[in-house]
């Protein structure tokens, strides 16, 4: 069984959701009183979000770096960044760490591909929403073709993540704005919609809409936890 290095604090609303979902993944495959083996890497949001702001990428890739390392020294036998956003700083953490990474898109795109879907709206921050590092990820070789909202509705979709999900703030107002985001995607042809937050899904649950939804942390926990159980 292989120990999981969790790179969180980014924010600790859904690094509180990934530590509760591997435990009970763990438990559900395993039964009795079987836990995740996992070591974790709290950041302090206050401290990382300005360098998100300003795009201070470089900083924030250091930062992340430093972290993967010390989980590496610690002993852990793969990473999970909890972060839909912070893959920004994968290739650099990949380039700088010996353990395996896994990648929150690669495991979305998979899921996607299983699921038959090959157009999907995209709802995250707006570094996820608008840059290609994540977006490119996801349809490299697999004909997935990508919505996003327009830009006034990325704005609102960002707003709400940092104003008030990594806060713990659920706002029936907000659910609202999500699903309403969401239905006009599905108007422009989307048969699937990714919740490409970790902290979305503080927000927006299964059984809110009709279209199939991605949740990018339940499956990003699903993954690891297979990887985790590999002989």
């Amino acid at each position: 069984m292989k120990t999981i290095g969790l790179i969180g604090g980014l924010s600790w609303e859904s690094s509180a959701e990934y530590y509760r979902l591997l435990n009970q993944e763990f438990q559900r495959r395993l039964g009795g009183y079987h836990s995740a083996p996992l070591l974790m890497y709290s950041f302090n949001l206050a401290e990382m979000e300005p360098l998100q702001r300003t795009g201070q990428w470089d900083k924030a890739a250091a930062r992340m770096v430093k972290a993967a390392q010390q989980l590496e020294q610690a002993g852990a036998d793969f990473l999970l960044i909890s972060s839909n956003t912070m893959h920004i700083t994968a290739p650099e953490v990949e380039r700088n760490v010996s353990l395996p990474l896994l990648h929150i898109a690669d495991a979305t795109a998979e899921a996607i591909g299983k699921a038959g879907l090959k157009r999907v709206g995209l709802l995250g921050t707006a570094y996820t929403m608008e840059k290609d590092f994540y977006k490119a990820r996801l349809t490299r070789s697999n004909g997935l073709s990508l919505l996003v909202p327009q830009k006034t509705d990325r704005e609102i979709v960002h707003r709400i993540i940092y104003d008030e999900l990594c806060f713990g703030k659920i706002l029936q107002t907000s659910k609202e704005e999500y699903l309403r985001v969401m239905r006009d995607l599905v108007r422009q042809g989307a048969e699937g919609i990714i919740l490409g937050c970790t902290e979305i899904s503080l927000l927006i649950k299964e059984g809110d809409f009709d279209t199939p939804l991605f949740d990018t942390t339940a499956i990003h926990v699903s993954k690891a936890v297979e990887f985790a159980l590999q002989d």
